[in-house]
């Protein structure tokens, strides 16, 4: 039976740790398994609207990356996907210093779109934003390989699932 390689995993979550967006925005990895990805950042001044509270736009950032990256583990190797949609729900604002923990999982794994959801909380389990997404899957688009280029020159991955007996 194949299973999510960890060695794989543990290098694609140092992956995402340093992709330039997500370190920008503060977004650290918590959590990469098949069909579930948790994250967590903390708000920071550079996240805020111009009335003190986080930016949709942060919002969304956060969450479609957690939609991507839950569906990563279900999808075959080098098979790259992209967002066709994200459709949000803000429903509570946080401020600089609050930590915004998001988790997401796989509602639909299909052969060319996924549909996957995304939940923000603050650290007392309230309900900040929602959001459910849609992906592209196809062999050219975006494969791990492109973000491991760019990040870790010369270097190649473990493969993505491994053997193990039942």
């Amino acid at each position: 039976m194949k299973v999510f390689n960890p060695e794989h995993r543990d290098v694609v979550i140092d992956l995402i740790n340093r992709a330039p967006f997500l370190t920008r925005v503060g977004v650290h990895v918590v959590e990469l398994e098949q069909g579930v990805f948790k994250s967590r950042c903390e708000v920071t001044y550079d996240m805020l609207n111009s009335f003190g509270g986080i930016h949709g736009g942060a919002y969304a950032a956060i969450m479609d990356s957690a939609c991507y990256y839950c569906a990563y583990a279900d999808v075959p190797e080098n098979k790259g996907f992209i967002t066709i949609d994200l459709q949000t729900n803000y429903l509570r604002s946080a401020r600089v210093g609050d930590v915004v923990n998001c988790e997401s999982h796989v509602i639909k794994l299909g052969g060319t779109i996924i549909l996957t959801e995304a939940i923000c909380t603050d650290d007392e389990g309230r309900l900040l934003a929602q959001a459910t997404s849609k992906l592209y899957a196809s062999d050219p688009i975006q494969p791990i390989s492109a973000a491991m280029d760019l990040l870790s020159p010369g270097k190649t991955m473990p493969p993505k699932y491994i053997e193990i007996d039942d």
